[in-house]
């Protein structure tokens, strides 16, 4: 039992670990990034972060082990411009939403006419 417990000790304070060096690697110095001015403009740019993380320990007749990772994606979504006293946030079109939205409707219209044709069969 005591095996165990040190196993799980092990197991969630390596998760733990993890948690914290990706939770230091998002933080607001990467989701707003370095002011850049020009011309009596300043923007900032903003981006999303997503990360996740996972790990695990284990034990097998006299072995155990255990591992882990994780990561972090940015993705732009927009700017901060400043000019002239006012601030204004500016986003940026992600291309694959419309390619999201065009899949969806097609799948939808297909469903659709699907149904539509057993209507008209019966």
């Amino acid at each position: 039992m005591e095996n165990q417990d040190t196993q799980s000790s092990a197991s969630s304070s390596f998760v733990e670990r993890i948690a914290e060096k990706l939770g230091g690697a998002a933080n607001a110095a990467r989701i707003y990034g370095e002011p850049v001015e020009r011309n009596g403009f300043t923007v900032i740019p903003v981006s999303k972060a997503v990360y996740g993380f996972g790990g695990g320990a284990g034990m097998k007749t006299g072995e155990e082990g255990s591992g882990g990772g994780g990561g972090m994606v940015l993705t732009p979504v927009g700017y901060i411009e400043i000019s002239e006293g006012s601030t204004r946030f500016r986003s940026i079109k992600d291309p694959q939403t419309i390619i999201k939205i065009f899949a969806i409707s097609g799948v939808l219209v297909m469903l659709t006419a699907r149904s539509i044709t057993k209507i008209f069969r019966k």
